[in-house]
């Protein structure tokens, strides 16, 4: 089966949402990045609930940011601390919100994807998980700071 470039693109989106998922459940359960990944990707990629289907995720890219986002943690929510307003450390800020900079760090320092691709990725994540707030602008103001620190070259 050929995807489509529009199939390939909503795979993707799927993935860094299942991601920012996956971050807050092992941070709030204590899991294991392994046991946490096994899980997603046996019960959630491409499950059927009653609101409708989860899209099938990209496993490869899932599996990235999951790996890099706990392997780059420290720096990642070092750059994040650097974002966020002096009084608000990141050990102060919603779990998902965390997640989703940690998620969010793991691309824009450890893949080639370019920072405002990232960046709009994860506002529309923000935006499925606080549809009524201003986490999206938010979200949007720190990691376009993050993206301009991991990779200054892409906004010269």
């Amino acid at each position: 089966m050929t995807l489509s470039g529009n199939q390939k693109r909503k795979m993707k989106s799927a993935s860094r949402l299942y991601a920012v998922q996956a971050l807050y459940q092992m941070e709030q359960s204590g899991q294991t990045v392994e046991a946490v990944i096994t899980e997603f990707e046996d019960y959630r990629f491409g499950a059927e609930y009653d609101e409708g289907e989860m899209i099938e995720g990209d496993v490869n890219l899932f599996r990235q940011i999951m790996d890099n986002a706990v392997n780059y943690q420290a720096p990642i929510d070092q750059m994040t601390d650097r974002a966020l307003v002096a009084k608000w450390p990141i050990n102060r800020i919603d779990p998902t919100l965390r997640a989703l900079f940690r998620a969010a760090g793991a691309e824009l320092t450890q893949t080639t994807t370019p920072p405002k691709v990232v960046i709009t990725e994860y506002v529309d994540v923000a935006r499925a998980f606080f549809p009524e707030g201003k986490e999206a602008q938010f979200v949007n103001a720190v990691l376009d700071h993050m993206a301009r620190e991991a990779k200054p070259e892409a906004f010269s």
